[in-house]
């Protein structure tokens, strides 16, 4: 059976990424009571790195969105593995953090983390609002332009 979740998407469009593997000596998530914490996800798209470069340098606002999105799909991704597979066990999207590549003269990071939160939204409806923390980094993994975490909750 098809959950309704993943029927959304479908309607959307909206395709996952495989999940990755982690890098080092971490895992990509941990569930602890009805939370599951998703680890940080960079902009890249089974495995092939896009958006690598600062915001305010080789990135305008609208490929900081794209790449925020591209970072939350690959949160999703793990999330869906995290939940064996059915998303419909989700029952909100608590929290999340966005990082971005940042130029020191660029002060956009709230604007490029609707990228990610837009897309929460689109996927879980009402239960995608979230509490969101936007920070600009001078540098992240690999120089890619964005990186988002995750918080979500289950439901009993």
């Amino acid at each position: 059976m098809v959950s309704k979740i993943d029927a959304r998407m479908k309607e959307l469009g909206i395709d996952l990424p495989e999940p990755s593997l982690p890098g080092a000596n971490y895992v990509p998530f941990i569930q602890e009571g009805n939370l599951i914490y998703i680890t940080g996800q960079l902009c890249q798209w089974n495995g092939e790195r896009r958006f690598v470069g600062k915001l305010g340098q080789e990135f305008d606002l609208d490929e900081g969105r794209e790449a925020a999105r591209i970072a939350s799909l690959n949160v999703v991704a793990h999330l869906r593995t995290a939940v064996g597979g059915d998303l419909d066990r989700v029952a909100r999207c608590v929290r999340i953090a966005v990082y971005v590549n940042s130029d020191p003269a660029f002060y956009e990071q709230s604007q490029v983390a609707n990228g990610a939160s837009d897309l929460f939204l689109e996927i879980f409806g009402e239960a995608g609002r979230h509490t969101r923390m936007a920070i600009g980094v001078s540098a992240l993994p690999y120089n890619v332009a964005a990186e988002v975490e995750g918080v979500f909750s289950l439901r009993e």
